[in-house]
């Protein structure tokens, strides 16, 4: 008698264990995946924030106050209302708004859009960082600070 030969190759019990660990991996690594550009997107908008407060400051040495008399301050891709442009960028919009009827402080809010939505953030005249909105979920009051990963700052 002839003994039984096995072919070369993998049998449907070795390939069934290899797609149950790539879908135990991929499962973990998706959401880890999705976070850290979430993360990385924020970035993006603490840095314009932090740049739009040095501009606002800039004016106010130039002119002695945030804005216009009068007009409103506008952040968007038109700062031509307190001649301080800002410029929306690839996952954040801006808004500012006077204060006091002084024209003497400001805020500027981020809002997230793209792998930052559900975030807003702000900054105001005393340099005060706020999270007002993370993860799409309120802060009640706002964070005094800019979250960007669960509680830290």
């Amino acid at each position: 008698m002839r003994a039984h030969t096995r072919s070369p190759g993998f049998s449907l019990i070795e390939l069934m264990i290899v797609v149950a660990i790539v879908g135990i991996l991929a499962a973990i690594v998706v959401p880890s995946y999705r976070d850290y550009v979430r993360r990385s997107s924020l970035q993006e908008g603490f840095a314009a924030l932090a740049d739009m407060k040095v501009r606002m400051e800039q004016f106010y040495q130039s002119n002695l106050d945030y804005g216009i008399p009068g007009e409103a301050v506008e952040c968007g891709n038109d700062g031509s209302a307190a001649r301080v442009s800002f410029a929306a960028t690839a996952n954040f919009t801006y808004a500012c708004t006077l204060t006091d009827g002084d024209d003497q402080q400001f805020a500027i809010t981020a809002t997230g859009s793209g792998p930052a939505a559900g975030h807003v953030y702000s900054i105001d005249h005393n340099n005060v960082r706020r999270t007002i909105t993370f993860k799409g979920n309120v802060q009640d009051p706002p964070s005094q600070c800019w979250l960007s990963k669960g509680g830290e700052c």
